[in-house]
């Protein structure tokens, strides 16, 4: 607990002090992952992000006060007050307009409309992140820095983050490597493969990914191969899922013939806190180094 207290402290530290960098003359230019390049004439002052991981690496930049609406899926409670939207793939065009903001943030890979193309027709900067791995989550943390005139700000919370992490992996080192599966989804069973923020946390974390040799980020396996390579541990996401997923597991054929079932090795860990690649990496982490390493889980 004493180091989850750090990191946090680590984070707030971050944010804390520093005034905002005005822009010069020339205003802001920021490249997305899309691969354009964003014009700002100032630091953004009314903020809309419909990238929920990307809300919360606003708030940690000290700009909370400038986000001017929410998804359904931000449930921050300092952003209780603040207009919905909608859904961060599917929200309201007209409503994101009427808040007359000065920069949108969309997810770069919604190739289903033309969000930023109507955004952009109502002269609204949009910027679209695409996060994958810890590198993606310190590259927005850099972007939005600069959008946001908080730099500065941002590079502390860098350090702090691999300052965290670094951390995490020093006591997870010490500890034995356990094998683990990790749910994206159970039916049919789908996982994170290498090169994904969940596969970089379970190795910082002290686990080996059972999947980590999957040809896709985001495979979906059979259940047959789940029981042929028998992780010590299946992790849970629970928000994702609902918090008795645990007991149908249990109750399931394939799944229950699982060592990690049998031996109730399930780790259920916050959805909201894991399966976003913000700034909440380094406190996943270090949750995750805890549950993974259960002394009532035996090891093999």
């Amino acid at each position: 607990m004493g180091v989850l207290i750090h990191v946090l402290l680590l984070l707030l530290a971050a944010c804390q002090g520093g005034k905002d960098v005005p822009a010069t003359t020339a205003g802001i230019a920021l490249t997305d992952d899309a691969g354009h390049t964003v014009q700002l004439a100032a630091p953004a002052q009314r903020v809309i992000s419909l990238v929920p991981s990307v809300t919360e690496t606003i708030i940690a930049l000290g700009a909370g006060n400038r986000i001017v609406a929410r998804t359904e899926y931000d449930r921050d409670t300092a952003l209780a007050a603040v207009p919905l939207v909608g859904r961060g793939l599917s929200p309201s065009v007209e409503g994101i307009i009427a808040l007359r903001p000065d920069l949108v943030v969309v997810w770069a890979s919604d190739k289903r409309g033309d969000l930023r193309g109507q955004l952009e027709k109502a002269k609204i900067p949009v910027l679209a992140f695409e996060v994958q791995d810890t590198t993606d989550a310190y590259r927005v943390v850099s972007v939005m820095g600069k959008a946001l005139g908080r730099q500065a700000a941002g590079d502390r919370l860098m350090d702090s983050l691999r300052a965290s992490l670094k951390e995490t992996a020093s006591i997870a080192a010490k500890r034995s490597r356990r094998r683990v599966f990790y749910v994206v989804y159970n039916d049919p069973p789908m996982t994170a493969g290498p090169g994904t923020f969940i596969d970089q946390l379970l190795d910082i974390a002290g686990a080996d990914n059972v999947f980590s040799d999957a040809t896709s980020k985001w495979p979906t396996v059979s259940l047959e191969e789940v029981v042929k390579r028998d992780p010590d541990i299946v992790v849970l996401p629970v928000g994702e899922m609902s918090a008795q997923v645990g007991d149908r597991l249990k109750a399931t054929a394939g799944w229950r013939d699982l060592r990690a079932v049998k031996n109730n090795c399930l780790a259920l860990i916050d959805a909201d806190l894991v399966n976003r690649p913000g700034t909440n990496v380094a406190v996943a982490a270090r949750r995750l180094e805890v549950l993974l390493h259960d002394e009532t889980c035996p090891v093999p």
